[in-house]
């Protein structure tokens, strides 16, 4: 799988996306698609194939970096996300945590969630949706 290279220094959300304020609960980076864990409250990485069906659904895009137990903002919208994007293509979660993946990569065993659209070569259109489906 060939996940986006994302610089983290390069993620900006757009003055109409939805930003939440929380704790990590491990180290993220910025642009990396995470969810909130219903058991500790924290923002965690998402994972494509990670056997809690709960990780497999991203929710959000880590807008800063964070370690664990420290605040970190995360995002929904449009977001520039500091990585090349083909306009127009679908991103995905990726197998690796926290990873985005055009949709050509998404791999047999993986379970589909939907990050955004890219709005043009440098803005994702964050609006998650996982389907629960593995390929």
């Amino acid at each position: 799988m060939t996940d986006i290279v994302i610089t983290a220094t390069s993620v900006v959300p757009a003055s109409d996306a939805t930003i939440v304020w929380g704790y990590a609960g491990e180290a993220i980076t910025a642009g990396q698609a995470v969810y909130k864990s219903s058991t500790t409250g924290k923002w965690m990485k998402a994972d494509a194939n990670s056997a809690t069906a709960e990780a497999r659904a991203a929710t959000h895009v880590a807008l800063c970096g964070s370690s664990a137990s420290q605040p970190i903002a995360v995002g929904r919208g449009d977001i520039t996300i500091g990585a090349t994007l083909t306009a127009g293509l679908a991103y995905y979660l990726s197998d690796t945590p926290g990873g985005i993946c055009p949709v050509a990569d998404i791999g047999a065993g993986e379970y589909v969630c939907l990050i955004g659209l890219a709005k043009s070569t440098t803005v994702l259109n964050v609006s998650p949706n996982y389907t629960a489906v593995s390929l």
